[in-house]
């Protein structure tokens, strides 16, 4: 049983954080609203087709906001933290999110095995366009997976889900690594997974992959192309391929 002093702190100290928190997401939230511009926010309904919740706010400004808000709550456990992050996710705000994955890349030194699980929820519940996948993949899963690469294979288990933000997860988290000349078995082994795959942004997402992985390896990504272009489409295809010189990419467009 808990002695009644060591109770009486627990409440109080449970009272502060939660009053902080409030406090802290508040004001984040007042500082975006002061920042909406009209044009960010028009262009950004144009920018995809899904439907976007968004402020308006310029990608520096909110990058600003997110080192700003930062500063008040790195001292706190990474678990709270995380908990900040998901109350910014919950409310569906484009801006919040990048915020959120903001906030998870910079916790990067302390990321341990079972935070994998954390942004799998965070991919299946709050990721519902190309812009919050990427974001939240390129870096901080990114991140993650180059600290725990046993835990690639998670990746190609996504390949078989019903969700395209995870199938495209599934790629798009290689991307960095990838261009760093890491991880070539496991890029084309989750290209072969979704090789055929229906959604395009899937297969933007996967070709997106082979071209970051040519810059380190174009010998053995131009023979994976070849090999497989017949039945990759073409738009995972010409992604693959974007960066390679002109003759490799005729040769790969090329039907006959």
């Amino acid at each position: 049983m808990m002695c009644p002093i060591r109770s009486i702190c627990a409440s109080i100290y449970f009272l502060y954080y939660n009053r902080m928190n409030k406090d802290i997401l508040s004001s984040l939230r007042d500082e975006l609203l002061r920042n909406v511009d009209e044009t960010t926010r028009e262009n950004a309904h144009r920018f995809f087709k899904e439907a976007v919740t968004v402020y308006g706010v310029k990608t520096a400004t909110v990058n600003g906001i997110a080192k700003k808000y930062f500063r008040d709550i790195k001292h706190l456990d990474k678990n709270e933290v995380f908990a900040l992050c998901k109350e910014l996710l919950r409310s569906d705000y484009m801006e919040e999110a990048f915020i959120a994955f903001d906030w998870a890349y910079r916790l990067r030194e302390r990321y341990k095995p079972d935070d994998l699980r954390i942004f799998e929820d965070w991919l299946g519940a709050y990721v519902n366009n190309w812009a919050k996948c990427d974001t939240l993949c390129n870096h901080t899963i990114g991140s993650f997976i180059e600290q725990y690469p046993e835990y690639a294979d998670n990746l190609k288990a996504w390949t078989k889900s019903e969700n395209r933000w995870l199938r495209r997860a599934a790629a798009v988290t290689l991307i960095l690594p990838a261009r760093a000349g890491g991880f070539l078995d496991d890029v084309f082994e989750i290209a072969d997974l979704l090789l055929i795959d229906k959604d395009d942004l899937v297969q933007k997402g996967y070709g997106w992959m082979l071209k970051e992985a040519s810059k380190s390896h174009q010998d053995e990504v131009f023979s994976y192309v070849m090999k497989n272009k017949a039945a990759m489409p073409r738009t995972a295809l010409r992604y693959a391929i974007e960066k390679m010189p002109q003759d490799l990419r005729s040769a790969a467009m090329d039907k006959g």
